[in-house]
């Protein structure tokens, strides 16, 4: 079962800002970013690295009816593709938003209200990733420490080359407010979808006071077989004849 998936863009990412339409006023900022390596959760422990491939929205902005809400929430609607007034454009940079502000809605006016004042200044994205749309590379870690020697160190890389974009939406906390949120819309979702049970595992080992949610995915997965009864036996035995043909190759050679 797939789960939808969500990232946030900060202030300096994002690039919140109203621009001028005649007399009204327009929302401009970027949901999705190309190319950037980002930490979700703890890559050192149950989280890992993720990034976007350019091109990774080019078939679901063709196919797909995306809206704009806040904070995710399908209450406030605040445009839709199919309505005309929301673009949704892929650039090098990732995905560009700009959408008209009806403001006959009083949420729309308070959203514009909060953009000026800059009280909301992030942007995030809820999607799913296409079916084989993710690919997962090991790769080395260089991180600068307070003693100014760099720790090197092992972490997962998700890079994203397709995705199916549900929605874009204006947020008031422009990166997830706790590890738990974090997990549930971040870590999780992508770990499921990758179906790698053993890789799943070894990170419910560093899952803290969220034990429950890592046990709750191990129970959703199908835990790797163990080998037949007479494999392990076979296995066994060739592990036994290895080591006696070592040893008595050792004794039977005079310059040992």
């Amino acid at each position: 079962m797939r789960s939808e998936e969500r990232r946030t863009l900060g202030l300096t990412e994002a690039g919140v800002e109203l621009r001028a339409d005649g007399d009204a006023q327009r929302f401009a900022g970027l949901a999705a970013v190309y190319g950037v390596r980002a930490a979700i959760g703890d890559p050192k422990g149950w989280g890992f690295f993720e990034e976007f491939a350019p091109g990774a929205a080019t078939r679901t902005l063709a196919e797909f009816d995306q809206r704009m809400l806040i904070d995710h929430d399908t209450y406030y609607l605040v445009s839709r593709v199919s309505a005309g007034d929301l673009t949704l454009t892929e650039t090098s940079r990732g995905v560009e938003v700009d959408s008209d502000l009806d403001e006959e809605l009083s949420y729309v006016r308070d959203l514009r209200r909060n953009v000026e004042k800059r009280r909301i200044t992030g942007m995030s994205i809820g999607f799913y990733v296409a079916a084989g749309g993710a690919e997962w590379q090991e790769i080395e870690v260089e991180e600068p420490r307070a003693d100014g020697k760099v720790e090197v160190y092992q972490a997962d890389l998700r890079l994203i080359r397709e995705i199916e974009l549900l929605e874009v939406s204006a947020v008031t906390f422009p990166a997830f407010p706790t590890t738990e949120a974090d997990l549930r819309h971040g870590a999780l979702p992508a770990l499921r979808a990758r179906g790698d049970y053993a890789a799943v595992a070894r990170r419910a080992e560093h899952g803290g006071e969220y034990q429950a949610q890592w046990r709750e995915l191990l129970k959703q997965m199908e835990r790797p077989a163990d080998p037949a009864p007479d494999r392990r036996h076979r296995d066994h035995i060739d592990r036994v004849m290895r080591g006696y043909q070592a040893r008595y190759r050792s004794l039977g050679n005079p310059a040992r």
